[in-house]
């Protein structure tokens, strides 16, 4: 966990970079956190429609990979999203937004904003591209990012609470209450 410290100076510097800092007062909590969670929690539902309920309608037999007993599943999916917002856009983006502040005066910082979001909306699906069916695996790459993409935009006009806040609204449906929902009603029948 000491390592999720590295993105604290990234912290410090998103207001230098156009990027709402933490608690701005221009920020609604609505927009803050209520929308962000909302929307994660959408694609949650949407996941476990698609892969628990039409993919996978038979009870688990054990807990699969992507889910872990409760209560644990909530300080590591916690934990989880936590890391992925701090490394794959706190400081990539941040970095990113710093650098075209500085070549030709920021002239073409809207160029490293647009690329930094889509990089960083691509970089999890790609990395999480799954094996299967045609349908599926299009259904994880356009889901996976078309909610990384949400969370560059909430990011660059909420700041970094609003992008955790989406990942953990969609953490809370698909690791969590699917977790508590497999292993109490599924594995203890």
């Amino acid at each position: 966990m000491l390592w999720l410290f590295l993105g604290v100076p990234f912290l410090l510097l998103q207001s230098c970079v156009g990027i709402p800092n933490l608690y701005q007062p221009s920020i609604s909590n609505k927009i803050r956190f209520v929308q962000p969670i909302f929307i994660g929690a959408l694609f949650g539902i949407l996941d476990i429609l698609v892969i628990k309920i039409i993919q996978h309608p038979q009870a688990y037999k054990e807990l699969p990979p992507f889910l872990q007993p409760f209560p644990y599943s909530i300080f590591l999916y916690f934990s989880g999203a936590l890391e992925i917002e701090v490394f794959y856009r706190l400081i990539p983006i941040t970095l990113l937004l710093l650098i075209g502040k500085k070549i030709a005066d920021g002239r073409y910082f809207n160029y490293f904003l647009w690329t930094a979001i889509i990089a960083t909306s691509l970089r999890e699906p790609l990395e999480q591209l799954p094996t299967g069916e045609y349908w599926y695996i299009t259904y994880a790459l356009l889901s996976g990012f078309i909610m990384n993409y949400l969370q560059g935009i909430y990011y660059k006009n909420a700041g970094f609470m609003a992008t955790l806040s989406l990942r953990l609204g969609h953490y809370l449906f698909w690791h969590i209450l699917l977790g508590f929902y497999v292993q109490y009603f599924e594995l203890l029948k």
